[in-house]
């Protein structure tokens, strides 16, 4: 992998300009912009419907600074194997514009709604054809876009405008789909999880999955401030304690050998090594309004504890996978 410093990084041009519609801040906004930073040369981009779409693309502007497609919610994925399909085609012809480029960087970005739910079919036939391109899951748990309906990226007792909470309903009663783990399944080159607390490990990774040859999976956690109810200014900070709970750890897995190899990131494998610095889960819930249920008088103490054992025994097998 060729490296990419911090400071190569921040010279380069931003290929998402700044005066989008975005929320103040939106995790979307960061990660996309440091993906991009990461691109090594042309880049096409095409993105699902959903907040980064429609917030970069009003009409008559656009805060893309890349060819850009905006393609259906279920189907970013398909489009993306479109591009590539049609890159590979004029390279064996030699006829397009397309065609003098020997590398090309494709990158479909999509919500948890477009990837966990309605476009898991579209994502699933790429990954088994092997279409060169990364696949960047912008995961703020929740359709956020068109009202902050629960999906199936929603967290267990996450308060969603579709999962409401009350006396016989505590929130979602479904667990986060494992889609991290779906994804792998496909034994695809490469997969990994990123955060925008972490530029350095963003950065490396995105290179990663640019530079690997076939398709390769990013599932950025991207915190909403609407969605979850926290203070816009809270972003990084809610960001650092998914990681710190473990709720949403870090880490990469490369399909080799025959078999996917697990590797904890170091801000995960530093916790791995200090199981006492891990904090409870109750800290990154109690700073989000989603959560708010649990820690009215009559705290919810069962459905925390459910909660920090389901991490816990995600934990633990994440370490196992990774030896660790």
């Amino acid at each position: 992998m060729s490296d990419l410093t911090l400071k190569e990084a921040a010279l380069k041009p931003d290929l998402l300009a700044s005066g989008h519609r975005l929320c103040a801040g939106c995790g979307e906004t960061i990660i996309a912009r440091m993906i991009l930073k990461a691109a090594r040369g042309p880049t096409i981009a095409t993105s699902a419907t959903g907040c980064l779409e429609v917030s970069t693309s009003i009409y008559p502007y656009t805060a893309w600074m890349v060819p850009w497609i905006h393609s259906a919610f279920e189907n970013a994925a398909a489009t993306a194997s479109g591009i590539e399909a049609a890159w590979r085609a004029m390279r064996r012809k030699q006829k397009g514009p397309l065609s003098r480029y020997e590398t090309l960087d494709i990158i479909a970005f999509a919500g948890d709604g477009g990837t966990y739910d309605i476009g898991l079919q579209a994502l699933s036939g790429a990954l088994e054809r092997g279409h060169d391109f990364t696949y960047v899951l912008l995961d703020n748990e929740a359709y956020m876009n068109t009202g902050i309906q629960r999906s199936g990226g929603t967290p267990f007792a996450a308060e969603t405008t579709t999962s409401p909470s009350g006396k016989a309903v505590p929130g979602k009663k479904e667990w986060k789909k494992p889609i991290d783990e779906i994804v792998i399944a496909h034994e695809i080159p490469y997969a990994a999880s990123i955060n925008p607390a972490y530029p350095m490990d963003v950065l490396r990774k995105s290179r990663k999955a640019l530079e690997a040859d076939g398709p390769a999976f990013l599932h950025a956690l991207v915190p909403c401030s609407r969605g979850w109810r926290f203070p816009p200014e809270k972003t990084i900070e809610v960001s650092r304690l998914a990681v710190q709970t473990c709720i949403f750890p870090l880490y990469e897995c490369r399909f080799l050998e025959g078999r996917p190899h697990y590797e904890l990131s170091s801000p995960s494998l530093a916790i791995a090594k200090k199981p006492e610095s891990k904090k409870p889960v109750e800290e990154y819930l109690r700073i989000q309004g989603r959560f708010n249920h649990l820690f009215r008088p009559e705290m919810r103490v069962d459905l925390i504890s459910s909660i920090q054992e389901w991490v816990d025994n995600r934990w633990e097998m994440l370490k196992e996978k990774s030896g660790v």
